[in-house]
């Protein structure tokens, strides 16, 4: 028999990411790592930078997205992930990260205004958890 499914959707202010059927999902939530599997309690919660693990139904892979912050909303047969940003794993450039990661470093060591540091955080934030969801996918495949 097969294990039940809830649909999934991860959409972006740009596109949707991914729409499908999974056994199970995992985000980053502000207070911990979400789990939600078929017939979850409804819930509507922020989340954090970080990668979206969906379990393909009936394959041992998983499908990865990161995001970068956004809402979850959990309904018994359905997921949707609303986030600020969202990149597939085969799209994420760990160079561009660090980068990404170096300029908000500098920024924050260059800024004078308050309201200017907390978005470099913001910012320092988001690229360290990319970098991160990159080398767990990295460390994942091998």
């Amino acid at each position: 028999m097969a294990a039940p499914t809830i649909q999934v959707d991860v959409v972006s202010a740009e596109e949707q990411i991914y729409s499908g059927a999974a056994e199970f999902v995992v985000l980053p939530g502000v207070e911990g790592e979400l789990g939600v599997f078929p017939r979850h309690t409804p819930l509507f919660t922020q989340i954090r930078p970080g990668a979206v693990r969906i379990k393909l139904p009936g394959q041992e892979q998983e499908e990865f997205v990161f995001v970068q912050g956004g809402f979850l909303e959990v309904q018994p047969n359905r997921v949707t992930v609303l986030a600020d940003t969202a990149i597939r794993a085969a799209d994420l450039d760990e160079a561009k990260a660090i980068e990404s990661m170096e300029k908000a470093k500098e920024a924050i060591a260059n800024q004078k205004s308050a309201g200017n540091v907390a978005a470099a955080q913001a910012e320092l934030a988001a690229a360290a958890a990319q970098i991160a969801a990159i080398r767990k996918l990295r460390h994942r495949a091998q």
